[in-house]
């Protein structure tokens, strides 16, 4: 939608819930393990850059509580979804 694009970086999903705004990173790789290495602690910082450019243009969602999430995707398997992955003040 219109908020993965930002002049810092993409975002592959922007969710809310409640008081929770999740950044979900989606990783696709050849096993499940490496989907989840291979967000990298620069990726994490564009993607920290990005929700607060998000954040800092929508005064409602200033309020909520940030949570970065990775779901990490291999052939024949059931995705991965890692709730909290890493904590803003960490990537």
């Amino acid at each position: 939608g219109r908020w993965r694009r930002t002049p810092v970086g993409e975002i592959d999903i922007v969710a809310r819930r409640g008081q929770i705004l999740a950044i979900i990173e989606v990783k696709a790789r050849r096993d499940r393990d490496t989907a989840l290495e291979a967000v990298s602690s620069r990726q994490r910082r564009r993607l920290r850059r990005a929700a607060e450019w998000i954040i800092a243009g929508r005064a409602d969602l200033a309020a909520l509580d940030i949570r970065f999430d990775v779901i990490a995707v291999a052939p024949w398997r059931l995705p991965i979804h890692v709730i909290g992955a890493w904590r803003p003040d960490n990537g």
